[in-house]
């Protein structure tokens, strides 16, 4: 789990790797971007042009008038899709009128071919930048950090007509350097203070319970690639929905355009203002 820690009298708070990150194998970075650009490969697979706006792009449903700081709100997020499961993910949303974070990866968008990106678009839910590999963001070149940003940033557009506007870094690994180049894309670093650990315990009933700790203004982290995950979501609704939460996404938990671009962010509780690039490590 990720939490802030601070001292009066120590250092400002900072942002601590969750077990996720300290478990995790590291991959190699790459110092070459691949052999490919993300709007021709977007291109080849769809025959989508790149003209913004589109009438062949979906539309999102008008915006809710919910203000987190009066009723209770939890931001349910899911990474690393879109894949085989989160059709069936996105079925269970729409039966609760729920809304949720996908953050997705670019290269699973391209094997998807944008069609569960576009209904997510459709049915009200949020997407943001997951990098294009899921590789350790703070271990790579500059070139090769701005390509697993901008080209996902790139195949999204393309396949979705959205420009996204906020990332959450693999791993929840960060540094200044990814700060900065978060910032320079135009995206909020969202990290989480709820960790399920579904990654790492394919158990329906431990991912119900620890999701359900969360408390309101929480970001709750899972992963829509498992079949477990999907298996505990319609209790995860049904345990908040009695608790009178309204599921809403990112931007909704904060205010339509309040997130600042290259700050962090792990819940409701730490402020709108986030977690300054300076105060990152």
């Amino acid at each position: 789990m990720v939490f802030l820690l601070g001292v009066a009298g120590c250092d400002p708070p900072v942002a601590v790797l969750s077990a996720e990150v300290e478990s995790a194998p590291v991959t190699p970075a790459p110092e070459e971007t691949p052999p490919f650009d993300p709007e021709k490969l977007a291109e080849k697979l769809t025959g989508i042009q790149p003209q913004w706006p589109d009438n062949s792009f979906p539309k999102p449903p008008r915006r809710r008038g919910i203000d987190c700081a009066r009723i209770r709100c939890v931001a349910l997020t899911f990474d690393d899709g879109p894949g085989e499961l989160t059709g069936r993910l996105l079925d269970i949303l729409a039966g609760h009128q729920a809304r949720a974070t996908f953050f997705v990866l670019g290269r699973m968008v391209a094997e998807d071919r944008g069609e569960n990106l576009r209904r997510m678009v459709t049915e009200g839910h949020e997407v943001g930048n997951h990098t294009w590999n899921h590789l350790p963001l703070a271990q790579l070149s500059e070139k090769a950090l701005r390509y697993e940003l901008t080209s996902t940033q790139k195949i999204v557009r393309r396949l979705a007509g959205i420009k996204m506007t906020m990332m959450r870094p693999p791993y929840g690994a960060t540094n200044k350097r990814v700060a900065a180049a978060a910032a320079r894309e135009g995206l909020a670093q969202i990290l989480w203070n709820v960790d399920t650990l579904d990654w790492r315990d394919r158990n329906t009933s431990l991912v119900t319970q620890r999701a359900t700790q969360a408390t309101p203004g929480s970001i709750v982290l899972m992963h829509d690639i498992h079949a477990t995950t999907i298996d505990a979501v319609p209790a995860i609704l049904d345990r908040f929905a009695q608790q009178g939460y309204a599921f809403v996404t990112l931007s909704e938990l904060y205010g339509v355009g309040r997130l600042v671009p290259g700050r962090g962010y792990t819940s409701l509780g730490d402020g709108k203002r986030g977690i300054a690039s300076s105060e990152i490590p």
